[in-house]
């Protein structure tokens, strides 16, 4: 399929030819405005290089501009009827890989499938990059961002159509009600912007919230100052697990079984954090000091991450 043919009337009439209806349970919003499709594409800057895994194969239009263009594309959807929908309007590319599976094994582990067709086409010839270029189903888009970047081999960069609430919660800073531990997560790795924001309208069917396209680009002198990528993980979910909680009582929380209160205000006294102080005020490089300071102080052993 071409992607000047994703239009709502020709969509309609394609899944009424086949017999199917877009399933709202598995995020399918097609977006049917072709300059920004063509705008998602140019964006994410594919060429020969490339390894480009697809999350939300959709009917294919966003992977026949991938697969023109990259090394190879790895698409994964999880609707059995959209994925041979998918493949038969993709299959002149010989470069396309189509896995009719869930992209999550769970929560917090992406399928291992998809990931060893990922490794296999990087290992396959010198030189090769790994990127996501996605529509990414809205019920899916925070998983697949946050487990890609916990990866022993993280994307070079993600440009990705998602809700608008997600991509603000990427992008915003200390002290703003979006900020919390995805912002700290990804900008502790890289650099993050809001490309476009897309109305509903530019979708078929019309969700009922607004969207952005978001690029996500991987800053590896960054990454590589995070010595225990795991224990920062899960560090950045606890500080704002009980958000408006004061950041003494959530680091006596979050360690209860290895910090006592005198550590803890050793730890706050040491940083020149007050009490008042809560992880909302923070930025990335002081979430860092604080996460080092308290995996120092409970002795805990860097270990290698592996999805």
């Amino acid at each position: 399929m071409s992607s000047a043919r994703q239009t709502q009337s020709f969509l309609i009439r394609r899944f009424a030819q086949v017999g199917i209806r877009p399933q709202t349970k598995h995020g399918q919003n097609f977006l049917i405005d072709l300059n920004l499709l063509e705008l998602l594409f140019e964006t994410a800057q594919i060429d020969g290089r490339d390894v480009v895994l697809e999350v939300g194969t959709g009917t294919g239009s966003l992977t026949a501009l991938l697969a023109k263009a990259a090394a190879e594309v790895v698409t994964v959807e999880l609707d059995p009827r959209m994925h041979q929908l998918a493949s038969e309007e993709l299959i002149d590319f010989e470069n396309v890989l189509l896995l009719n599976l869930d992209a999550l094994r769970n929560k917090n582990n992406l399928n291992p499938s998809v990931l060893a067709a990922v490794r296999e086409r990087l290992a396959a010839a010198p030189g090769r990059r790994f990127k996501l270029a996605a529509n990414l189903p809205y019920n899916v888009a925070t998983p697949v961002i946050s487990n890609l970047l916990a990866c022993d081999m993280p994307p070079e960069a993600m440009t990705i159509t998602i809700q608008k609430e997600l991509a603000d919660r990427i992008v915003s800073g200390p002290g703003s009600k979006d900020y919390g531990a995805l912002s700290v997560w990804v900008q502790s790795q890289c650099e993050a912007e809001i490309v476009r924001i897309l109305p509903p309208s530019v979708f078929w069917p019309r969700p009922k919230v607004t969207s952005a396209i978001v690029q996500i680009r991987l800053r590896r002198d960054w990454r590589e100052r995070i010595p225990d990528l795991a224990f920062f993980h899960t560090f950045a979910r606890s500080m704002f697990f009980h958000r408006r909680k004061f950041l003494r009582s959530v680091i006596l929380s979050a360690y209860k079984e290895r910090l006592s209160k005198p550590d803890v205000d050793s730890l706050m006294h040491g940083l020149s954090f007050d009490e008042a102080t809560r992880a909302e005020q923070l930025d990335v490089p002081t979430m860092l000091r604080l996460c080092e300071a308290i995996r120092a102080m409970i002795g805990v052993v860097s270990a290698p991450f592996r999805c």
